[in-house]
């Protein structure tokens, strides 16, 4: 397992709309998806996307079914990991969902933000496979959220002016207090 760091808001490589895989997936792609999983785990996220380890891919790893126990080794949380090589959304439902996001890349930091309830999604798999789901409910809001990564795209992104500079004061601060123990972690 090799963990990965983590660059935290207002890094640029964040807001960089990220390149499509080419060429398949590969061996090297999936030991990078094993290492975000791994990293994911670690830093207790449900969703982790290549930018936010510095990485301007179309590549995405989701677990929202993990252990509801907090202090578990990164081997002891998998649940059902999933990963998602160029993924793309070919439908979303005009109901929305409100739901309370947080990012591994904005850490502390949460609102609620309204997005799809329904998505359909193409992906090629871990094993290169082309797939195609149907997604609601906290699985839609992930992936909706990853996706947007892959766009340059923050959750606070969806927020008001005013809220969003908010919770950036907050980050700045919450990034500041805790600077020691995120040094080997995170990228600022």
């Amino acid at each position: 397992m090799t963990l990965l760091q983590i660059y935290v808001a207002p890094h640029s490589v964040l807001k960089k709309k990220t390149t499509p895989v080419e060429g398949g997936v590969t061996d090297d792609l999936r030991k990078l998806m094993d290492d975000m999983l791994d990293t994911m785990y670690t830093y207790d996220g449900i969703g982790l996307a290549a930018p936010q380890v510095g990485v301007s891919e179309q590549v995405l790893v989701i677990d929202i079914n993990q252990p509801k126990e907090r202090d578990l080794s990164p081997e002891k949380k998998r649940g059902k990991p999933q990963f998602f090589v160029n993924p793309e959304i070919l439908w979303s439902s005009e109901d929305l969902r409100i739901y309370n996001e947080g990012c591994l890349s904005v850490p502390g930091q949460y609102a609620d933000v309204a997005r799809s309830d329904k998505i359909r999604l193409k992906y090629l798999d871990y094993d290169g496979k082309t797939q195609e789901i149907e997604a609601d409910g906290l699985l839609a809001t992930v992936l909706q959220h990853e996706i947007d990564h892959l766009n340059g795209v923050l959750f606070i992104d969806h927020l008001s002016n005013l809220k969003r500079s908010i919770l950036m004061r907050k980050l700045k601060k919450f990034t500041k207090e805790n600077k020691e123990d995120m040094a080997k972690s995170h990228v600022f």
